[in-house]
């Protein structure tokens, strides 16, 4: 049977693209080659993400290139249609839109014309929307398990579990800034507020720790209780650059939890104290668990060692605190607090403090 380009496509090819962006442009590029006066293709998506409600691909036919645009939903708004308003700007301004398969998640196709569509053009669309419900569904499948590791996983993780590795086996050892922190008394704020004011807190916690981490470049590994451990890796960039981004990822959270304490005496809630530790070196991360129940976790000298450096908080009445390996690769100034023994590490550790 001899089909269009466009449709052999979506029969035998369309499933293996790696995303919908290569989708879009193989499809749109086989719809040219079948004849259509295409300006422009979009295709947009519901996306199972904990903040992004939908995502819009839009091809350029002259140039080839693709753009993505996310929406975020918010209550009681109808979701824009960016897809169509961008195509509309396009060629004559003629758009057709489509469908796909009588999704009702909101999947749509659709097109700019450089002059209006004929009848057997407008067919050939409409078949094209049909087909496209296999290949898509694939497509938006692996999208969502890719989601779902991210949002649990974490990126590095989730990368991991991808590529198959499902087995306990030896992991990578990371080269890393490592970040730890934990709220300060979070055992009596629990025993004495309610449990939904109490994750409220936690989320408030998280958003200023965890964004200020990836606005600077590292990665969130662990969420463990209150606390967080964070790395930002040495590779492409050396490890001073490294151990300066956690600094600024750490003054960043800092601000930001001023913000919230007072945000949160104005309603008459405690503050929530933090301490935080960095450090440098390696770590292992990889599949520790039963055989059947796993999970990823970071362990090594150095895991052990920001995470006691960080106990020292309190004693010291800091809030932050390095180590001396951290301290030897940062360009921030810093205040020398003496050598000290960390519970479990048999060396002690030369400890220094931001100046500021």
């Amino acid at each position: 049977m001899h089909l269009p380009p466009a449709l052999s496509y979506l029969l035998d090819d369309a499933a293996g693209a790696p995303g919908a962006d290569a989708f879009l442009t193989a499809l749109g590029q086989r719809l040219v080659a079948d004849g259509l006066p295409l300006a422009g293709g979009a295709f947009t998506q519901a996306a199972p993400h904990p903040i992004i409600t939908r995502r819009t691909w839009l091809w350029r036919a002259d140039t080839g290139q693709v753009i993505e645009a996310l929406g975020f939903g918010f209550a009681g708004l109808a979701p824009e249609n960016v897809g169509r308003d961008w195509l509309a700007g396009l060629g004559t301004g003629v758009v057709h839109e489509d469908v796909v398969g009588g999704a009702a998640d909101g999947t749509v196709l659709g097109w700019a014309a450089n002059r209006p569509f004929d009848e057997a053009e407008l067919d050939l669309l409409r078949r094209v929307a049909r087909f496209a419900a296999a290949p898509l569904a694939a497509l938006a499948a692996r999208s969502t398990i890719s989601v779902l590791l991210e949002t649990y996983l974490g990126r590095r993780s989730a990368a991991q579990v991808l590529a198959g590795r499902l087995r306990r086996e030896p992991g990578e050892t990371i080269r890393a800034a490592l970040l730890y922190a934990d709220l300060r008394g979070f055992t009596e704020l629990s025993e004495n507020t309610a449990p939904q004011d109490v994750v409220e807190a936690l989320d408030a916690w998280f958003d200023r720790i965890a964004g200020a981490v990836h606005a600077f470049g590292g990665e969130v590994l662990k969420f463990i209780g209150d606390g967080v451990l964070a790395i930002f890796p040495i590779g492409e960039r050396g490890a001073t650059a490294a151990c300066d981004a956690a600094l600024s990822a750490i003054a960043a959270a800092r601000a930001g939890m001023d913000h919230l304490d007072r945000a949160r005496a104005a309603k008459n809630l405690p503050p929530l104290p933090f301490g935080a530790a960095l450090h440098v070196g390696e770590m292992l991360w990889g599949n520790i668990g039963t055989a059947n129940r796993l999970d990823f976790t970071a362990i090594g000298s150095a895991v052990n060692l920001v995470s006691r450096l960080e106990g020292l908080c309190k004693t010291l009445d800091r809030q932050v605190l390095l180590s001396g390996a951290f301290a030897r690769e940062t360009t921030q100034p810093l205040l020398p607090l003496g050598e000290h023994r960390l519970r479990g590490i048999a060396d002690p550790c030369a400890v220094f403090a931001p100046e500021q």
